[in-house]
């Protein structure tokens, strides 16, 4: 076994889980990168992922790696950079114990990521959440955990794994009624919830009973919810509200569109950039500010409305003499 095996296995157990405490969704995505990475370098050299070793995964063939992510498995530069993110995690590590491949971890580190369009973001308006809400079929139990999930989601804005997390006990529903979630960097918030989202979850916590570290949202069986069966609920609903809302027909709706209406609504109701950040999560208000303010048209139009316009009056260019007036008619 080369020198990389055990490398790669120490990354996982010693600095993702045991250093980091890196959530499954991170270790997931790691692993999935370096399953695609040991696949194309053995097919590339010729050796068993296990025979492989630091030096044959140089930056040469890093590059050709993430080339082949973009144009033959035809992923966007976003998933290219998050590949990328995870391999210069492990050369970083690298370099601490492998000082004598430092030249080659050095090469493999300074590849830049690739810059990327940013899209605006896409949200519901309010009848658009409304009819959202109003599709699971209440009449069966699947479809009030569903009704509830989605009316919790809406207004506060969790993240597909925050929401899927919970637990009976993160719910507190009486005086300062909030949702207590663990987020992303293992950072705990409290979110409040309105009247609304009380009655909701009151009606639904009697129903669904249980223990107080079971989900919140379970399956059937009373397992947690998976995210794939989180946004196929969703899409499933969002079929069903299209019906009733044509203009939900022109919009790809996920459950971070959730989020992303959540935040909007917040902002259109004069809520301050930096309090949006703290109940998202946000590591940073400019992120907050880049993502929401960009996609806000009303707020640039007030912006706009209270310039004052230069004072100037449109014309057009006359010539001062008759001859030169002439030749510009040529």
């Amino acid at each position: 076994m080369s020198a990389f095996a055990p490398l790669l296995q120490a990354f996982f157990t010693d600095r993702l889980i045991g250093q980091r405490r890196a959530s499954a969704h991170t270790v997931t995505g790691y692993r999935d990168t370096f399953r695609l990475l040991l696949t194309f370098a053995a097919a590339r050299t010729g050796k068993k992922p296990s025979s492989l070793d630091i030096a044959d995964l140089d930056a040469p063939l890093i590059g050709a790696f993430l080339d082949h992510l973009e144009h033959d498995r035809g992923n966007t530069v976003r998933t290219r950079n998050y590949r990328l993110a995870a391999i210069h995690s492990l050369f970083g590590y690298a370099a601490l114990r492998h000082p004598e491949h430092a030249a080659t971890i050095q090469r493999v580190l300074a590849i830049p990521t690739k810059r990327c369009e940013r899209n605006l973001v896409s949200w519901l308006t309010e009848p658009e959440v409304d009819t959202l809400l109003a599709s699971p079929d209440r009449a069966t139990w699947t479809g009030r955990r569903d009704h509830a999930m989605l009316v919790l989601a809406a207004q506060t804005g969790l993240r597909i794994s925050e929401l899927i997390g919970l637990t009976v006990s993160d719910v507190t529903l009486g005086a300062g009624a909030n949702v207590h979630c663990v987020g992303k960097g293992r950072k705990e918030r409290a979110t409040p919830l309105t009247k609304l989202t009380v009655r909701v979850l009151r009606v639904w916590l009697t129903e669904r009973g249980g223990a107080p570290d079971d989900p919140l949202f379970p399956t059937i069986t009373g397992t947690r919810l998976s995210r794939d069966a989180v946004e196929h609920r969703l899409a499933r609903h969002v079929a069903t509200a299209r019906q009733a809302c044509p203009s939900l027909r022109s919009k790809r709706v996920g459950m971070h569109t959730l989020r992303h209406s959540a935040a909007m609504r917040l902002l259109e109701s004069g809520t301050d950039v930096t309090v949006i950040a703290l109940w998202l999560g946000h590591e940073r208000p400019s992120t907050t500010a880049h993502i929401y303010l960009h996609a806000d048209m009303t707020v640039k139009e007030r912006a706009i409305a209270r310039v004052r316009p230069p004072g100037t009056t449109p014309g057009r260019y006359r010539p001062s003499d008759t001859l030169l007036a002439f030749l510009d008619a040529l």
